[in-house]
């Protein structure tokens, strides 16, 4: 039987049936409690119960479903329900049921592995970043391939995103970054330079219109893309540092975050993308924020510095002092684009370096995800880490903006390659990644919302569903934002997609 036809509305009956009961993690709607004994009413009052639910039950014509579901917006049953948690629960219930139902490729796969995937905003398009230098684009509805951009850049391609529904950019280790138009795709719309190595990563700041795109060189440059033209479009530098992984937005674009191969993660608060930061270097602060010139001291002339830090000791000119300084004091005059560094804790790596390889943003705001490799490739962990919003009590109190919330120990397969994972379009669950498949992951067992299940301590999050549909190690996989789908991509070239069967 389709999907579709289990939610058909039943005839009338009494009492009306609950929806149909999920077979994985959906809690079953309470059955009505019995009927307490009448009780004696004045007449207008008992004409009026029986007003109320004479309309109530009339005003939903085929009952069913449909007066189960008023029903309970309504309180009947004993208890009231945002009909908001009434969606969570059904879209549990799909992705419960999620199964490979197809693979995606062109007849000639000469496109090596599969290195990003992204939907365009309405769903309707699936492109995939590969290997060998191409762009491919699909249905993802009909399974269909639509073109091959087989020369889209001169190296792997490595990351897309999507500036609306017709606009896209892709990056590549080529060093320059390409816009698209879904409408004319035999050509490009410009080729963007200003990068000195691989270019890794793209962001869309849509209240300013900048493209942000980031890259090995440890280059953060900022592209007005309001003023592209066919030899490119203005660019800046906005900000440097060393062993550059990822850099990600948040969805209101208030933070920056960066990822580093040496461990540390990089925040920039209150973000202002049009300000450059011409700083030469950062004092490293272990999980503390740089608040104060006191603060800069102590923490300059404490302790021997990390040789594998992305902000390596230098000779401070007064000019870049006086930067730091200004760029550090938040809390007092609020400026804009001040910098924490942070190590996050990520479990069983308290006496080893790690790697930061894959990092993602809650699509509310609330939590980044993290994906940590071992220094010996030996251990890959799942870490979710909650934002904690606060002003330090004193000046050089430590304060850091990030707990570890949850996390889950991966499978160690497909050493020296990075492995993007993602939250679903509402944020309650993770798809990871998993050896020769992917794992979906909640942050409890009825994938609550991450601010219902915070735990006191860090707490494991919850397997709900393990999907293995390809024969190579799996390398990146996304959430529809549109459809109960997701998409994998693996090694050997192979997309897959998963919808719910019943």
């Amino acid at each position: 039987m389709s999907w579709k036809g289990r939610w058909v509305a039943a005839p009338e009956r009494s009492p009306p049936p609950p929806p149909p009961r999920d077979t994985y993690r959906v809690t079953p709607p309470p059955s009505p409690p019995p009927s307490p004994p009448p009780s004696p009413k004045s007449p207008p009052a008992a004409a009026a119960a029986a007003a109320s639910s004479s309309s109530a039950s009339s005003s939903v014509p085929g009952g069913g479903l449909f007066s189960w579901l008023r029903g309970r917006r309504l309180g009947r049953g004993g208890c009231f329900v945002e009909p908001a948690r009434d969606t969570f629960r059904a879209m549990t219930g799909l992705y419960g049921a999620i199964q490979p139902v197809d693979s995606v490729s062109p007849i000639t796969r000469t496109h090596g592995a599969v290195f990003n995937l992204e939907y365009s905003p309405g769903g309707s398009v699936l492109t995939v970043a590969c290997e060998q230098t191409e762009v491919l684009l699909f249905d993802p509805i009909s399974s269909k391939h639509i073109k091959t951009l087989s020369d889209a850049h001169e190296d792997c391609v490595n990351n897309i995103r999507f500036l609306d529904n017709r606009l896209f950019a892709t990056c590549s280790d080529d060093t320059t970054i390409a816009l698209w138009d879904l409408r004319k795709l035999d050509a490009k719309v410009c080729t963007l330079h200003g990068h000195t190595s691989w270019v890794k990563n793209i962001e869309y700041d849509t209240n300013t219109r900048l493209l942000v795109t980031s890259g090995f060189d440890g280059n953060v440059i900022i592209w007005e893309t309001d003023r592209c033209t066919e030899d490119g479009c203005p660019h800046k530098k906005f900000f440097h540092t060393r062993f550059l992984m990822r850099m990600r937005l948040t969805p209101d674009c208030s933070k920056m975050l960066i990822s580093t191969s040496s461990g540390y993660l990089l925040i920039l608060h209150d973000l202002d993308l049009t300000k450059s930061l011409e700083v030469v270097s950062y004092p490293i602060l272990r999980a503390r924020r740089t608040t104060s010139s006191s603060d800069l001291a102590t923490s300059t002339s404490s302790g021997p510095r990390s040789a594998g830090s992305p902000c390596q000791q230098s000779d401070l000119s007064p000019l870049s002092e006086k930067h730091m300084v200004r760029a550090s004091q938040r809390e007092g005059g609020s400026p804009r684009n001040s910098l924490e560094v942070l190590t996050p804790e990520v479990p069983g790596e308290r006496d080893r370096g790690n790697c930061i390889t894959s990092l993602q943003l809650h699509p509310k705001g609330w939590a980044t995800l993290l994906r940590c490799s071992s220094n010996t490739d030996d251990q890959e962990w799942t870490c979710v880490y909650e934002f904690q919003e606060g002003t330090p009590v004193r000046p050089v109190s430590p304060r850091c903006s990030l707990r570890l919330t949850h996390c889950i120990e991966e499978a160690n397969v497909g050493r020296g390659y990075i492995k993007e994972l993602c939250f679903s379009p509402d944020g309650r669950m993770i798809s990871s990644p998993h050896g020769y498949g992917i794992r979906l992951l909640g942050f409890d067992t009825q994938c609550s919302e991450l601010v219902d299940c915070l735990p006191k301590e860090a707490a494991p999050l919850q397997e709900i569903r393990s999907l293995y549909s390809h024969k190579d190690v799996v390398l990146t996989t996304k959430f529809s934002p549109t459809h109960c789908q997701i998409a994998s991509g693996c090694l050997s070239g192979l997309v897959s997609l998963y919808q719910p069967k019943f």
